[in-house]
């Protein structure tokens, strides 16, 4: 069944001791706001992770569509002689590019349909087709904000001694940078007129759920550390248009810092002469759940 209502998602997570997202253009580091020191996940990272958790279970018409070492040309392509149309080719990889630019509008809802029925990351979260035999674009009702910590973050950079070099016996220094302990939220948005163009059906997003509650554990590496899905608060809308903007739904979710009996927002100044965080239990997640706007309800996938 195709989904029918639009959803509005916050998602809490937490790293101890790893890198959650290094950032290439700062040595790997892990990226920061560099105005307030809090630490960011891009949504591409966590959308990786969703699509490896599904890509595991490896079922018909759950398929994805964007992986390593995996060129999307072919697969556009496989779309094409699905379908029995032309796909450009020129061989050795190589495609008719002005060819592919005239392909008719109806030929590409026609593969799109395809690859939509086959791929679940192009259900849920869209995709560029328009490359090689050109399927145009597809835009996914699943959108991801950049993952921030509800409090500046403190990265360590340790050094590590690699002991195995194929030139050297000593072996030589290394550096690891890790992040002690963050809390992470990460906002998301279900379009449920998007849905109805890409077939993403509620399976689908229950699929979607268990992919976020479970996608760390599989994603274990002792780069990235213990990372853990704490919490996700879901805004159901009855209207597929929704009922209440999503930004005054997520204002009434309030993170605080615990310490000794005491609560204060997190980031408040009042708790910087606190010990710094080093677990989910020195935070408390409250949402305030009187007078929802009509029509929207809060939901626990998990």
């Amino acid at each position: 069944m195709t989904l029918a209502n639009r959803y509005d998602f916050a998602l809490f997570f937490t790293v101890k001791d790893g890198n959650p997202n290094g950032d290439p253009d700062a040595g790997n580091l892990p990226r920061m706001d560099p105005e307030t020191n809090n630490g960011l996940v891009t949504d591409v990272a966590l959308k990786r992770k969703v699509r490896n958790y599904v890509a595991a279970l490896d079922e018909p018409g759950k398929q994805i569509f964007i992986r390593e070492k995996e060129p999307l040309n072919k697969k556009i392509a496989a779309a094409c002689v699905a379908k029995e149309l032309p796909t450009f080719e020129k061989g050795e990889g190589k495609w008719d590019k002005e060819k592919a630019k005239g392909r008719s509008q109806d030929d590409i809802r026609v593969l799109q349909a395809w690859l939509c029925a086959n791929y679940y990351d192009i259900r849920a979260f869209g995709a560029v087709l328009s490359t090689g035999p050109n399927a145009g674009q597809v835009r996914g009702p699943v959108q991801l904000g950049f993952a921030r910590s509800v409090e500046p973050i403190m990265p360590l950079e340790i050094a590590i001694t690699r002991m195995a070099d194929v030139d050297k016996e000593e072996g030589e220094m290394g550096r690891k940078h890790i992040v002690p302990f963050g809390l992470y939220q990460v906002h998301g948005f279900i379009n449920a007129k998007l849905a109805e163009k890409t077939g993403f059906s509620e399976d689908d997003l229950t699929l979607f759920w268990t992919a976020l509650r479970d996608m760390f554990d599989f994603d274990r590496s002792a780069a990235r550390g213990e990372m853990a899905a704490q919490r996700l608060v879901v805004f159901r809308h009855e209207s597929p248009l929704g009922n209440a903007q999503a930004h005054r739904l997520f204002e009434r979710i309030k993170v605080e810092r615990l310490h000794q009996g005491e609560a204060v927002p997190a980031g408040d100044a009042r708790s910087h002469n606190w010990p710094p965080a080093r677990a989910f239990s020195d935070y408390r997640i409250t949402f305030d759940g009187a007078d929802l706007p009509q029509g929207v309800s809060l939901v626990d996938p998990w």
